[in-house]
């Protein structure tokens, strides 16, 4: 894994939320903050339940959100989970490698 997929899984992310805030935005006539709202916890599957699409088209652009965005969301903390247990893993290591030459 490297910075550049990172890049890449982030900023599919982020176009996926400004995509669904501008959707939902659109076709619910939500305000800015309750579609981004519905969106952040829509990808994040929390779900309140506090905003409901009301439209069929809300509807079906809610169940591509969340195909399509859970999967993103998903691979985003796989990565940043990776990349923070590998970062853990090699300092350990070259503790180790430092106490060794000390030794």
């Amino acid at each position: 894994m490297n910075r550049e997929t990172l890049f890449i899984i982030l900023s599919t992310l982020l176009a996926i939320v400004i995509g669904g805030t501008i959707f939902f935005r659109i076709v619910e006539d939500w305000s800015w903050l309750d579609a981004y709202f519905f969106t952040v916890i829509t990808l994040s599957t929390v779900g309140y339940g506090s905003l409901v699409p009301a439209t069929a088209i809300g509807k079906i652009g809610t169940t591509v959100l969340i195909f399509v965005g859970l999967g993103v969301f998903a691979a985003a903390i796989q990565q940043l989970s990776h990349m923070t247990i590998h970062r853990r893993s090699e300092l350990r290591r070259r503790r180790r490698e430092a106490r060794k030459k000390d030794d």
